[in-house]
């Protein structure tokens, strides 16, 4: 899909280039080869790995398809996932939480004393 997406903006730019008589663009500008070719690799061997594992639970084609297509994306949303020590130090985690104000417009203990 990606390929594909990179390929239509190569197609538009060499239109847009012939409507201009410019010089028309390499497809190397929008396609690295070694690496879509790499990447294209290990998405077929992470989907193969994603069916192997699952092969008692897949019944049917389109299941084990989808299986084997949503396997380089779930590890993807894996890999991004945060511990909860690595969010509560992120911005907007626990540690700069707005504690709740007391009277004077200082901000009042965990305890609730101060609101």
């Amino acid at each position: 899909m990606v390929t594909f997406g990179r390929l239509k903006a190569w197609q538009q730019a060499r239109h847009a280039a012939r409507a201009t008589a410019a010089p028309l663009p390499p497809l190397a500008m929008f396609v690295d080869p070694l690496a879509d070719s790499l990447s294209a690799l290990f998405r077929v061997l992470l989907g193969g790995a994603a069916g192997w594992l699952l092969h008692a639970q897949v019944t049917g084609v389109y299941a084990a398809v989808t299986v084997g297509a949503s396997a380089p994306a779930l590890l993807a949303q894996v890999g991004r996932a945060a511990t909860p020590a690595e969010a509560l130090r992120a911005p907007g985690g626990a540690d700069s939480a707005v504690l709740p104000a007391d009277s004077a417009g200082q901000a009042g203990p965990l305890t609730g004393e101060g609101a």
